[in-house]
């Protein structure tokens, strides 16, 4: 068996949560936490198959994923509590009011 096949099943299976948690959920900050859960699982398939063929460019790649997350977080979270104190609602259908 392949060392690597469990790692990748593990991160398949918590992307697929992080897309079926943006589908469904209409609370901002649950979507973002999808979306962070997406990203951790392609960082966790990167780092797996980086350690597979024992090359360094998979944790390259995750700390490159981890610096854009880091800006995501900071400018995604100021947005939402932005948003928050005008409209009293993190509720993503409510943001079609903000249409210019």
């Amino acid at each position: 068996m392949n060392t690597v096949s469990p790692f990748v099943l593990l991160s398949a299976l918590l992307f697929t949560l992080g897309v079926i948690g943006v589908l469904t959920r209409r609370n901002a900050i649950l979507i973002f936490m999808s979306i962070e859960l997406m990203l951790n699982s392609a960082n966790l398939a990167f780092v797996a198959f980086a350690h597979q063929w024992g090359q360094l460019d998979g944790q390259m790649f995750v700390f490159f994923v981890m610096a854009v997350a880091a800006a995501e977080v900071a400018v995604g979270l100021a947005l939402i509590v932005t948003i928050f104190r005008s409209k009293k609602s993190t509720n993503v259908d409510d943001l079609s009011q903000l249409k210019g």
